[in-house]
């Protein structure tokens, strides 16, 4: 049996969303690496004392974090980051103010905080993945790359851990072909996986951006994506994305089409929480009127 080496309790602010808060460090409804209820989350990690899992239990307004593995004690100390109780929002509801959707919608959500995993090559993965892909191409993708690379993680939840970077990075680029993934994304995971242990030990989320957007392959979409959940940073803007400028526009100046340009500029008076907008946004179901084909769902393990 695995020694559990510490579990913690910390106290939850009134109206926290357990479930929404937790959500962004899983891929949804299947993850090899961890799982999610109303309330019971586990997550499996390669910390820097070594594979851990960590449990957050919820009872009411208590959280009891509880580690397994040689990495428990870290990840156990930064159980109050991954539930995103360092998420600090005191001063968003004055800016929320400026724009009366946002105001609604921050009413609504009041509860929703931004984890802070510390976990940075992991959440590479799923977004190097998630390159110009559907959802249900890059999460079949994310599965069959954990189960390939997966090692059993420490704790009674039968988790795998994610992948070894030093694995990953020593893998000839045709083994991720049978997962749906094609050369260019390929070639950008290997590429992050040679950096992995450098990008790991960045101290916030302006360096990680400037050091994941030095990798040929990772721009500033996939960055954005990476250090909002990596270091809860509810700044980060997604530039590049196919559906975030249209929604902003649509939602905050009524327009359905809207460029990066339009987007940040529509975004600026919320400095600080420009992401935390976005996400308002799209849990408020608020999206641009459609136009044309949907973007098709392709198999590339089959050309």
């Amino acid at each position: 049996m695995t020694r559990v080496t510490r579990t913690r309790r910390l106290s939850l602010p009134d109206g926290y969303h357990f479930r929404a808060t937790l959500r962004s460090l899983l891929v949804v409804r299947y993850d090899p690496c961890g799982t999610l209820t109303d309330t019971d989350f586990w997550l499996s990690a390669r910390t820097p004392e070594g594979p851990g899992s960590l449990h957050l239990a919820r009872a009411g307004a208590e959280l009891t974090a509880t580690g397994h593995g040689p990495g428990a004690d870290w990840l156990v100390d930064r159980a109050d980051a991954f539930a995103g109780l360092r998420d600090d929002v005191s001063d968003f509801p004055a800016l929320a103010a400026a724009h009366p959707l946002v105001a609604r919608l921050a009413r609504t959500f009041p509860g929703v905080r931004y984890p802070a995993s510390g976990q940075v090559f992991h959440r590479l993965i799923r977004a190097i993945l998630e390159q110009k892909v559907t959802g249900i191409e890059a999460h079949r993708a994310y599965r069959s790359m954990m189960k390939h690379f997966g090692e059993p993680a420490p704790g009674p939840a039968e988790l795998l851990l994610p992948p070894d970077p030093e694995a990953v990075a020593a893998t000839p680029y045709w083994t991720f072909h049978p997962f749906g993934v094609e050369q260019r994304r390929t070639q950008a995971l290997l590429r992050a996986a040679l950096v992995a242990a450098r990008l790991e030990r960045c101290v916030d989320s302006a360096e990680a951006t400037r050091r994941l957007t030095a990798v040929p392959g990772i721009g500033p979409w996939t960055a954005a994506e990476v250090v909002r959940t990596a270091f809860g940073d509810a700044d980060a803007v997604s530039v590049g994305d196919f559906h975030i400028p249209n929604t902003v526009a649509w939602g905050l100046a009524g327009e359905a089409r809207g460029t990066d340009a339009r987007m940040l500029e529509l975004l600026e008076p919320f400095r600080g929480h420009r992401g935390r907008v976005c996400d308002l946004l799209a849990m408020g179901g608020i999206s641009a009127p459609k136009f044309g084909p949907r973007m098709p769902i392709r198999s590339f393990a089959k050309f």
